[in-house]
This record gives structure tokens, C-alpha cells and sequence, in this order.
């Protein structure tokens, strides 16, 4: 992946992206005056990220371009904080301070709301696998201004991790973390997502392991938690109680650990 900006960008936004390519070990590319479809010629690599002052931008040749932004994400928050109830927190039994490992964050709505609910006492990892989108995240988080500063906070302490889940469960201690939970990419895609389909083509798409949900099961303190399609096949196979919703396409489904 080539990290590189805007035309034009202040020296700040320079350094962003060269501090961002650092941490990766991707290559930073400064933008002069090439075109993205010039940029892939020149450097042979299709995937390209953007920071400007105003985004961070995922580009992929033929595809269209994916930019950070809590999304619907953003209006549960607010919800959130006028004190709405958010089901996957209560499938959660999430409290505040809480500690919380989201194992597949894709673009980090869900780790947004378990970090503006927890607040600042609460300790929210964000894992995500593929590296664009993990380079998007990071940067997104660090970054993105909502307009709302109790959200702005919530994305600041989100603590984002490139790794696979499952080494990073491995790695952990026995009953170390409160809630630890998955949102893998369904097996079978809901139609008419608009927010999901550009995720698609740069997420990891390979099934929950059983394997996954048993490191989940010894880290958790309280509850390993899943989302899928209603009446997915997942929850069974995998050991979930499925938790159905009343006009919802999709479900939540809980293991709770009895300490």
C-alpha cells in the first residue's frame, strides 16, 4: 500500500502521512502532481491511502474510494449519550468502565459506541486485520472531528491494533477482559448495505473459527458476544444463544462466562 496526500498539503499533513507510513511499513509517496491511476502505474501498487486535512481516503483502482467516517455509528452514539437504550450494549451487559476487545473492527462504529458508553475509565481495543483498513482506522480515529466533542474523545481512546484475532486472544491472560466481541463479515451479505459493500473489498472475509470463540471464552470475564444475520446458521455452529430482534435483519448472539 502507498501512503500519500492531497495535492498541495501543508507540511502537517506531510508529516501525518509519513509517521502513518512508518508505523505500517508501507511505503509514503508524496503526491506531486500524479493522478491515482498514475500512482498505481508508477508504483505498482493498487491500494492507495490519502490524508488531507479534510479525510483519509482508501483508494483501490476500479473501485470506489472508501473515506473514514463513524456513519451511522456516529447518530447511535449521540443516541448513546441522550441516554437511548443500544441493544448490543445491553446483549453485552456492558457497564461503564468496562474493558472491551472488538476483534473484527472494520471502520470502528461498534468500538465507538462500547468507548463513548464505557467512558474514560473503560479501556477499548480495536483489533482489524487487513492492513488499508487498519491503516484507515488508525488514522480516522486519531483524527476524525464529529462536531461532538464527548465523541471526538470516545475515538481518541480507542486503542487500534493491527493483528489477527485469534493471535491476539492467544496472547492474552485468562479472564483479562470484560466483553470481547465479534462482527465478522456475514456469511451471507445483507443486500442494500451501502456502508458495507466498500468494506467488503478490503476485509478479511475468511468464517469464525470455533477456535476464535473458545480463546474468546477463556479471555472474557463476562460475555463473548456476535453479531450476524438474523437466523444465521453461525450462531449454532459456533455455540451463540441467538438474541432476536423485532425488525431487525440482524441478530446478537451471547455466550455468558460464569466466573
Amino acid at each position: 500500500m502507498i501512503i500519500t496526500t492531497g495535492y498541495s498539503p501543508i507540511m502537517e499533513i506531510v508529516e501525518r502521512a509519513q509517521n502513518l507510513a512508518e508505523r505500517t511499513g508501507c511505503k509514503y509517496a508524496p503526491r506531486e502532481k500524479f493522478s491515482i491511476p498514475k500512482m498505481v502505474e508508477h508504483y505498482g501498487d493498487e491500494d492507495i491511502l490519502i490524508l488531507s486535512q479534510e479525510a483519509v481516503r482508501l483508494h483501490r483502482l476500479g473501485m470506489e474510494p472508501m473515506e473514514f467516517h463513524p456513519s451511522m455509528g456516529f447518530v447511535r452514539a449521540k443516541r448513546i449519550l441522550k441516554g437511548d437504550i443500544e441493544p448490543m450494549l445491553v446483549a453485552a451487559r456492558m457497564l461503564p468502565g468496562d474493558s472491551v476487545l472488538d476483534c473484527t473492527a472494520g471502520l470502528g462504529a461498534d468500538s465507538l459506541l462500547f468507548a463513548v458508553h464505557g467512558g474514560e475509565s473503560s479501556v477499548v481495543t480495536a483489533l482489524e486485520s487487513s492492513l488499508p483498513l487498519y491503516a484507515l482506522l488508525y488514522e480516522g480515529m486519531r483524527h476524525y472531528t464529529s462536531g461532538q466533542v464527548m465523541v471526538n474523545e470516545a475515538l481518541r481512546r480507542i486503542n487500534v491494533v493491527h493483528s489477527e484475532h485469534l493471535d491476539f486472544l492467544r496472547a492474552q491472560p485468562d479472564r483479562s477482559i470484560d466483553i470481547v466481541y465479534f462482527d465478522p463479515m456475514f456469511r451471507v451479505p445483507l443486500t442494500g448495505s451501502a456502508s458495507i459493500s466498500p468494506l467488503r473489498q478490503f476485509a478479511n472475509r475468511a468464517a469464525l473459527s470455533p477456535e476464535s470463540v473458545a480463546e474468546a471464552m477463556r479471555v472474557a470475564r463476562k460475555t463473548v458476544l456476535l453479531k450476524e444475520k438474523a437466523l444465521s446458521g453461525e450462531f449454532e455452529r459456533l455455540g451463540f444463544t441467538e438474541l432476536l430482534r423485532s425488525n431487525s435483519k440482524t441478530s446478537y448472539g451471547v455466550i455468558h462466562i460464569d466466573n
